[in-house]
């Protein structure tokens, strides 16, 4: 049980919850607009003394019953509630990290895939596997140490988080990955790989850390996405979330529908390749 992290994101949440959104009049001595910890109490029917110990970090470990209460209450989506249930130590077994060797059907699919972009991602962003599309469309992932084929590292730096806070699509891909990779410290608590991850990014990133401390859970799946070519120019593709529940990695299809500008440059990309590409 992680009673800090339990703490902050129990804090977090009951910040993020309106009065209204759960019935209660807002009141004209209210403070901060979030809900008063005595609420959250009385809507998960508990002591306001036992909440605020949890609150607090002192508090014994909660039930499954309690939890599902606090989950109620604050009104938590299904990736929230399993992300409350990990830190709080209930989960169904605590696995040493992230599985990074794909399936051979996996494999054998991204082969397949010779007119769309496609990589296997493991739950910290490690990119596991790819198909010639992929590094056209990206880079040519052979040519980087293993370390470096980490997509979130790439994305998040001190010179370049001015660029992406201008930048609408580039910003909600930045929210996405970080309540994904959370969710994803919440299965994984132990592992050092994740750990590190996330110590490294709020070092050297102020984007990183600010979006890390809202405490956002949510699994990533399907979007649409603008990626931009040094060769075949700018590209809105439908990128497309398969979930691989039994290694719990993902893999991710860029696709666009026939007739449009993206599906004509993809047609160019298969040409192209990775020739005269550099990391976007």
């Amino acid at each position: 049980m992680d009673r800090k992290e339990l703490a902050a994101f129990l804090r977090s949440r009951r910040d993020g919850i309106r009065p209204q959104d759960v019935g209660l009049s807002a009141g004209s001595r209210r403070r901060a607009p979030g809900l008063r910890r005595e609420e959250v109490a009385q809507l998960a029917g508990m002591s306001v003394d036992y909440y605020i110990r949890l609150e607090q970090g002192r508090g014994p470990r909660p039930s499954r019953q309690i939890l599902a209460a606090l989950a109620r209450a604050l009104r938590l989506t299904d990736d929230e509630r399993a992300y409350l249930h990990n830190v709080a130590g209930e989960m169904a077994g605590t696995p040493a990290g992230p599985p990074h060797d794909v399936p051979a059907g996996i494999l054998h699919l991204l082969d397949r895939l010779d007119d769309t972009p496609a990589y296997v991602l493991s739950a910290e962003y490690d990119v596991l596997a790819w198909n010639t599309m992929a590094a056209g469309l990206i880079t040519d992932f052979s040519a980087l140490e293993l370390r470096d084929r980490n997509m979130i590292r790439w994305f998040f730096d001190a010179e370049t988080d001015a660029l992406l806070e201008q930048d609408p699509d580039f910003l909600a891909f930045a929210r996405d990955s970080v309540a994904d990779l959370r969710a994803a410290a919440g299965r994984y608590p132990g592992d050092p790989g994740i750990r590190d991850l996330v110590a490294e990014l709020t070092t050297r990133s102020g984007l990183f850390r600010r979006l890390w401390a809202e405490r956002r859970v949510e699994i990533r799946r399907s979007s649409t996405k603008r990626m931009i070519h040094p060769v075949v120019g700018e590209m809105e593709l439908h990128c497309d979330v398969l979930l691989v529940p039994d290694k719990d990695q993902k893999v991710i299809l860029y696709t666009a529908a026939p007739g449009t500008p993206a599906h004509e440059s993809l047609k160019l990309l298969r040409v192209v390749g990775t020739q005269d590409l550099t990391t976007h």
